[in-house]
């Protein structure tokens, strides 16, 4: 029985083989394609999903406290993973992305906080398809270099369409390397 090779490249297809690690690749990008286009859609102003010990999810007004709120949010949520050396680079970061969405949308924001091993994912989703565009600043402008703090201060940062707007995000390793999730547990005994 031959197995047709659909949606593999054509090279692939036309010398009969592929390696394993052309197709696994392939069938990853294509589950993470299918998965988030798939998904169930939650409105912005309602957190992304169910919380868990190491997820958190906030909607933010279109106001200009959300900017504020973000702040306070995010310092308190790294306190409470044991991760608050942290929270002067992400406190900063937040605010200069939430800003940003504030500026450049009319719709409901929503702020998310992921801690895994020793990453910190966050992510501003909005309703704007557009994403963030580099600027050079002059000496004296007030603003435009909120993407080159992220360029300086996070580890990995993009952004990524989505079905209701886009998602800027941001990536920051603890500098010792171990989670909040190993100290919260060594503290509590």
């Amino acid at each position: 029985m031959a197995v047709r090779a659909i949606g593999f490249p054509a090279a692939a297809r036309r010398s009969g083989r592929r390696s394993r690690a052309a197709a696994s690749g392939w069938a990853v990008r294509q589950w993470a394609l299918w998965s988030r286009t798939l998904a169930p859609l939650r409105p912005l102003d309602a957190p992304r999903g169910r919380a868990t010990a190491w997820d958190a999810s906030w909607p933010l007004r279109q106001e200009a406290t959300s900017v504020r709120r973000a702040r306070r949010l995010v310092t308190a949520q790294l306190a409470d993973w044991a991760v608050p050396d942290l929270g002067d680079t992400t406190e900063l970061l937040v605010s200069e992305v939430v800003t940003n969405a504030l500026r450049h949308t009319r719709g409901p924001l929503r702020l998310n906080l992921r801690l895994r091993d020793s990453r910190l994912l966050c992510e501003v989703e909005d309703t704007e398809s557009a994403g963030p565009v580099r600027g050079i600043a002059g000496p004296d402008a007030e603003g435009g270099r909120g993407t080159e703090l992220l360029d300086l201060l996070a580890d990995a940062w993009g952004s990524v369409r989505t079905a209701t707007g886009k998602s800027v995000w941001f990536v920051l390793h603890h500098p010792d390397g171990s989670s909040g999730s190993a100290r919260a547990r060594t503290a509590s005994r």
